[in-house]
């Protein structure tokens, strides 16, 4: 054999072992960061279903209230329900409709009902009303 072609594929095969090594250590760093983000992006999605219409909504019953709390703060139908505000009887029909789980209902209606007097009784104005919303607790 020639020298040449025996230089070569040495060369070629620590060529193919540095690659194959170097991409699999990027691969594993890679599965491991995209797997966390999209765990976490994912992670409240057990708690959606759809409503008989097609509308989202998120059930609640079977967690706990910090839980339940951490679900609606990263929830796409709380930007939805703020922008009903100042209607506070739709508010009242979309907690309702669109959420499922009683604990979690009778407290968010109480909230509503508490920063909707206080609204109209002037202790809050418009601003302080939506942060009380925003920020359930």
């Amino acid at each position: 054999m020639d020298r040449t072609f025996i230089l070569f594929v040495v060369v070629g095969l620590g060529f193919i072992y540095f690659i194959t090594s170097f991409i699999g250590e990027i691969q594993k760093e890679d599965d491991k960061f995209s797997n966390t983000e999209y765990a976490l992006k994912h992670k409240h999605d057990k708690y959606y279903s759809l409503d008989s219409i097609g509308r989202d909504i998120l059930i609640l019953s079977d967690t706990d209230e910090k839980t339940q709390i951490e679900v609606w703060q990263n929830s796409k139908l709380k930007k939805e329900f703020l922008n009903l505000f100042p209607d506070f009887d739709a508010m009242k029909r979309f907690v309702n409709e669109r959420t499922r789980g009683e604990a979690f209902q009778q407290k968010f209606l109480k909230i509503i009902e508490e920063t909707e007097s206080q609204f109209f009784a002037g202790t809050l104005n418009a601003e302080q009303a939506k942060q009380t919303l925003d920020s359930l607790k």
